[in-house]
C-alpha cells in the first residue's frame, strides 16, 4: 500500500527506541508529490478485541449485473484455475496468464488512526471507506467494472482486514448509494457482491490480507505483522475461512497472505529463525493449511518483507523484500501454486523507509537511481526470483502487486522512475498491479480512476493524465503467450526447526519417525539432494515427471538390511538404503544425525548401476548446480539429472556428528 505520511511517523515511533521518545503520536508528513494524509505513531495501536471464529457466511451471491461483453470476452481468454510453470503463471490450458492486475482497495480501512473516525477527514486522502471496495457509493458495480475493462485489466487484487470478517453492523445506505441492492449489507456481505461480480464478469480475484485491524496502513498502526494484534494460529484460521468462503467460485484464484510485513516498535520480523516473528514459517503454515483444508486449487501469492530496522544514519536498515528467498525459499504441499511478490515506489529506497524529515537516512530512493541502477536493484531484490534461467529452488513468477504515482505529480524525478519502472516490467516480462484503482475526484490523485459524488470520471481513461503513456506503453508491451511447456521442478526441504513433510501421500500414513525432525518431498518429486550439515535437501522431477507407483506403499528405512552382499557403497559408514525398485522421497534427522531414511516404489523400473557421491569434505554437485544453492555456505551431495537418490550414508565414528556424508545415485534408466 501506499504509505501517504507513513514515514515521520512511522520512523519517529521506531526513532524511540533508541531515542526513549517510543510512544509519541500524532506525527504526520507526506512524501514529496503525494497527497498528505495524517498518521498517527503509536507503540500500542488499536487492535480487535479476543478473537472469535468467524461466523459462517452465506453462499456468494450472485453478480450485481448482467455479464458485460467485454466481460464475456475476457471470460473466454483464459480458464481457472491458476497455477505456475517455472517463471509463469499459466491458465487450467496450460497457456500463459500474466496478471495484469490494479488494487481495488478499501475493505482493509481508511481510518487514518486518529480524530474521529466518522470524520472523512481522519481517514486516508479523505476518503470514508465504511471498510469496503471504493467507489459504491459513486458508481453502479456494473459502470465500475466497466472502466476496469476499459483499463485493460484481467485481475483485480482486492484488500481486507480481518477486522472487516468479524463485522456483524452493517455499512451505511450512503456508502453504497450507487448501489442500493447492497443496503443492509455488513462489509463482509459487500466483499462478497463484489466478488461475485468480478467473477462473473471474468475478472481473476485475488483475495489480499491487507491489515487486521479496519485502519489505513503501514506505519506502527497494529497490523506491523500478521500476528500483531492477533495468533498466528487465528490468521491462518481466518485464511481457511476466506478461502473456504469462495471456493465454489474458480475466477477467486489466489490468496495474497499478508501485505508489507514490517518492525513494530521492538522487533524486526524474519525469514527462517524459527520464532514468533518468523514470516517465513508462517507463509508456509497458512499456505499449507490453505492448499489442505480449504481450497487446493489456489495461487498463494507470498510477499517478501518490506522492512527491517532503525532507520537512522548509522543503525542497520532496509527492505529486504524477497532477497533472503535465495537462500531459504517456500516448499507448498501443492507443487505449481506458489507466487512471489514485491512492492516498489518511487520514494521508497533499498534502503530508505520513504520518510521525509524526521526518519529520513541518506540512503538513495528507488528515484534517485539511475535506469541501470534501478534495474540492478529490482533484479537483486525481485526479479532474480523469475530470472536467471530458471530451475532454482526458488524459481517463480514474481509479482510486482504494488506500484504506483500520482496524476498530479510533477516532479522530474519520480515522474522518470514511474516511466522506468514500467520499462524494467515490460523487459522482465513481470505481472504487476497498480495502486490504486479507484479514488475519489479531489482526494486520491494517485488513483488510475477518480469519481466524483455524481459519478462523473476521471484519470487514466480521460484526457491530460500524463500518465497515460506510460501506461499504455505497458499494457500494449508483448511478453510470452501461448503454452507454457511443462519445465522440471527443483524445491527445497529444510528440518531448521521442526518436520517438513510436503508429501500429502505420506502425511496421510502417520509419523514415520516419532520424535526425529522429518521431511517429505512434495508428491511428484524425488530427493536428489542433500547437505552435509543443516539438515536442507532438494527435491525435482527432472527427468522422469513423477517416478512414484500408485498407491500408498513407503518403506522407512533404519539399519543396513537392503544394502546386499558385496555391495558396500560407502565402507565404513552406516548406509540407509532403499529396497530394490524403491528411491529416496525423504529423510529424518536427531540433532544432525540421520534417523531414517524414507523410500517409496517406482512406476517403472530403476536402473541399479550406481555411484557414490561424497560430501562431506566438499561439494558434490553437478555442473551448473541444477536447482541452485539450497543450502549456502554448507557442503552438498546432489545426483544428477539422469539419475536417482537410493541410499545415504553417514558416519558416528569420534568426532562425527552422525550427518549426511554420501548419497547413492543410481541411474534412472535400466
Amino acid at each position: 500500500m501506499r504509505k501517504l505520511g507513513r514515514g515521520a511517523a512511522l520512523w519517529l515511533a521506531l526513532a524511540g527506541t533508541v531515542t526513549g521518545l517510543a510512544g509519541v503520536a500524532g506525527v504526520t508528513a507526506a512524501p514529496a508529490g503525494a497527497a498528505s494524509a495524517s498518521v498517527t505513531a503509536s507503540a500500542s495501536a488499536p487492535g480487535p478485541g479476543p478473537a472469535a471464529p468467524p461466523a459462517p457466511g452465506p453462499a456468494v451471491p450472485s453478480a450485481a449485473s448482467a455479464v458485460t461483453p467485454a466481460g464475456a470476452a475476457l471470460a473466454a481468454a483464459w480458464r481457472p484455475p491458476l497455477s505456475t510453470r517455472g517463471r509463469y503463471v499459466v491458465d487450467a490450458g496450460g497457456d500463459r496468464f500474466r496478471l495484469t492486475a490494479a488494487n481495488w482497495d478499501g475493505a482493509q480501512g481508511s481510518w487514518s488512526g486518529s480524530g474521529d473516525i466518522g470524520d472523512p477527514a481522519s481517514h486516508h486522502a479523505g476518503q470514508d471507506s465504511h471498510g469496503i471496495p471504493l467507489g459504491l457509493d459513486r458508481v453502479p458495480l456494473p459502470a465500475l467494472l466497466a472502466d476496469f475493462h476499459r483499463l485493460g485489466l484481467n485481475s483485480i487484487r482486492l484488500p481486507y482486514s480481518n477486522e472487516m470478517i468479524r463485522t456483524t453492523a452493517p455499512v451505511p445506505d450512503s456508502a453504497v448509494a450507487a448501489n442500493p441492492a447492497l443496503r443492509g449489507r455488513t462489509p463482509l456481505q459487500v466483499f462478497d457482491a463484489v466478488v461475485a461480480a468480478l467473477a462473473a464478469d471474468g475478472f481473476a480475484v485475488i483475495l489480499n490480507n491487507h491489515t487486521i485491524t479496519t485502519r489505513w496502513c503501514c506505519g506502527v498502526d497494529g497490523n506491523e505483522r500478521w500476528n500483531t494484534a492477533q495468533s498466528t494460529r487465528q490468521w491462518a484460521d481466518d485464511w481457511v475461512f476466506m478461502a473456504r468462503r469462495y471456493r465454489s467460485e474458480p475466477r477467486v484464484v489466489g490468496a495474497d497472505l499478508y501485505n508489507e510485513v514490517r518492525r513494530n516498535v521492538w522487533d524486526d520480523p524474519n525469514w527462517g529463525l524459527g520464532d514468533d516473528r518468523d514470516w517465513h514459517a508462517a507463509a508456509q503454515e497458512a499456505a499449507d493449511r490453505i492448499l489442505t483444508e480449504a481450497n487446493p486449487e489456489l495461487l498463494v501469492v507470498i510477499e517478501g518483507i518490506n522492512w527491517t530496522g532503525i532507520p537512522v544514519d548509522g543503525f542497520p536498515h532496509g527492505r529486504p523484500t524477497l532477497t533472503p528467498a535465495r537462500d531459504l525459499s517456500h516448499t507448498l504441499v501443492r507443487s505449481g501454486k506458489l507466487v512471489y511478490s514485491a512492492h516498489f515506489y518511487g520514494y521508497t529506497g533499498p534502503n530508505h523507509s520513504g520518510a521525509t524529515g524526521i526518519g529520513e537516512t541518506s540512503d538513495p530512493r528507488y528515484q534517485d537511481l539511475s535506469r541501470a541502477e534501478l534495474h540492478q536493484v529490482l533484479t537483486d531484490q525481485a526479479f532474480f526470483v523469475s530470472g536467471e534461467g530458471g530451475g532454482r529452488h526458488f524459481t517463480a513468477p514474481v509479482w510486482v502487486s504494488e506500484f504506483g504515482i500520482g496524476a498530479d505529480e510533477t516532479n522530474p524525478a519520480p515522474r522518470a522512475w514511474f516511466a522506468n519502472m514500467a520499462d524494467e516490467l515490460i523487459g522482465a516480462d513481470a505481472d504487476f498491479a497498480y495502486w490504486p484503482l479507484v479514488g475519489w475526484a479531489g482526494h486520491d490523485s494517485w488513483a488510475l480512476l477518480r469519481y466524483a459524488p455524481d459519478g462523473t470520471r476521471s484519470g487514466l481513461l480521460d484526457a491530460g493524465d500524463w500518465r497515460s503513456p506510460v501506461w499504455h506503453r505497458l499494457m500494449s508491451a508483448t511478453g510470452r503467450t501461448g503454452e507454457v511447456p511443462v519445465t522440471p521442478r527443483w524445491q527445497q526441504l529444510t528440518t531448521d526447526h521442526r518436520d517438513f513433510v510436503q508429501s500429502l501421500r505420506v502425511r496421510s500414513t502417520g509419523d514415520w519417525d516419532s520424535g526425529a525432525r522429518k521431511a517429505a518431498c512434495p508428491d511428484g518429486l524425488r530427493l536428489t539432494g542433500l547437505s552435509h550439515t543443516g539438515g536442507r535437501g532438494l527435491c525435482t522431477d527432472t527427468g522422469t515427471g513423477d517416478l512414484r507407483a500408485a498407491g500408498p506403499e513407503q518403506t522407512v528405512v533404519r539399519d543396513e538390511r537392503y544394502v546386499p552382499p558385496g555391495g558396500d557403497w560407502a565402507g565404513g559408514y552406516t548406509k540407509y538404503q532403499c529396497p530394490a525398485g524403491q528411491f529416496l522421497i525423504g529423510y529424518a534427522v536427531r540433532g544432525a544425525r540421520v534417523s531414517s531414511a524414507l523410500c517409496a516404489p517406482a512406476r517403472l523400473a530403476l536402473g541399479t548401476a550406481g555411484r557414490t557421491v561424497w560430501f562431506d569434505r566438499g561439494d558434490a554437485r553437478p555442473a551448473g548446480g541444477p536447482g541452485g544453492d539450497y543450502a549456502y555456505g554448507r557442503y552438498k551431495g546432489q545426483c544428477a539429472a539422469d539419475e536417482y537418490a537410493a541410499g545415504i550414508a553417514f558416519t558416528t565414528r569420534v568426532g562425527s556428528q552422525g550427518s549426511p556424508a554420501a548419497l547413492m545415485c543410481r541411474r534412472l534408466a535400466p
